[in-house]
């Protein structure tokens, strides 16, 4: 009988000790690195052009999608998928920049909400085509019409699911 190779035992380890179907696994991991290999380039192309990181455009974009253009730091956090601490973190440096302020909510003292500021619109507007030539530069170019279509309606469940559970 042939020696197996490190990977294919690995393979298997994974497939008896766990519950995941064949594919489910190897999917999964396809998914987070190519998701971080993207973000890395898409970083560095915003680092490159003088502009802030990732993580501002989204908390932007959040507070920009958002009825008054404001959001309670908690429906924020949700959001961005950041912790409340992480979040806190990069609304104070958001803050110090200009381009959101902190308004205590009216109806509840011990909260608040953050508020994009016209700088802050401005900055995710500039931000935005170098954002874009990247994800269609790192991820766009690699997959045709119809496997974006799968990715949305997989994804899509994948996230429907979690948010339900």
């Amino acid at each position: 009988m042939a020696e197996r190779t490190s990977k294919e035992r690995a393979k298997l380890r994974i497939v008896r000790e766990g519950a995941l179907e064949q594919g489910r696994e190897e999917a999964w991991r396809a998914l987070l690195s190519a998701h971080a290999a993207a973000v890395e380039r898409i970083e560095r192309g915003l680092l490159e052009a003088g502009l802030p990181p990732l993580g501002w455009y989204d908390v932007l974009l959040e507070l920009s999608a958002a009825p008054g253009c404001r959001l309670r730091m908690h429906e924020l956090a949700r959001a961005v998928v950041l912790s409340r601490s992480g979040l806190t973190r990069l609304v104070d440096r958001l803050e110090k920049a200009g381009l959101l302020r902190r308004k205590p909510d009216p109806e509840d003292g011990r909260g608040s909400f953050a508020v994009l500021t016209d700088d802050g619109a401005r900055l995710r507007e500039k931000m935005w085509p170098v954002y874009a030539e990247g994800i269609a530069k790192h991820f766009g170019a690699h997959i045709s019409d119809e496997e974006a279509e799968v990715l949305i309606q997989a994804l899509g469940r994948v996230r429907a699911a979690a948010g339900s559970s």
